[in-house]
């Protein structure tokens, strides 16, 4: 499985792990694992893998590319959810939201970290990304 970034997400043991930073000298922890300069400040740790809904919404039309990667003409877009996951005492992530019923999503509801396919390489092969799923 070809993932965005192993800084962000991977899958250990068939499960996905995402990745944050916690700051050197504070304590707080970030999402994502920050980059560049920057990244000599955090040290990189494993993030809760599940969480609580704390808002969303639902993308029911076609994101500008680029900078959105996936499907974006008017026969290949399907909708989808997008929020933020609370992963208590860490960070609050933003997400796409994998489900087929999009009424069914409520604030404060559990949710548990998956990966989904969400575009493709120059070559054709599935990219895979973060979700977080209800449970």
């Amino acid at each position: 499985m070809r993932l965005i970034s192993e800084n962000v997400v991977e899958v250990r043991r068939g499960s996905p792990v995402l990745y944050g930073g916690k700051s050197k000298d504070t304590g707080r922890i970030v999402f994502p694992y920050p980059e560049g300069a920057e990244r000599e400040r955090y040290d990189k740790v494993e993030l809760k893998s599940e969480g609580a809904l704390w808002s969303y919404t639902v993308q029911r039309f076609p994101p500008k590319n680029p900078p959105f990667l996936g499907p974006n003409t008017p026969e290949s877009f399907q909708p989808f959810a997008v929020g933020y996951v609370e992963l208590e005492d860490e960070v609050i992530v933003e997400t796409r939201i994998e489900t087929d019923d999009f009424s069914a999503l409520k604030v404060g509801q559990a949710m548990r970290l998956t990966t989904i396919a969400f575009a493709e390489d120059p070559q054709g092969e599935p990219l895979h990304t973060y979700a977080f799923e209800p449970i």
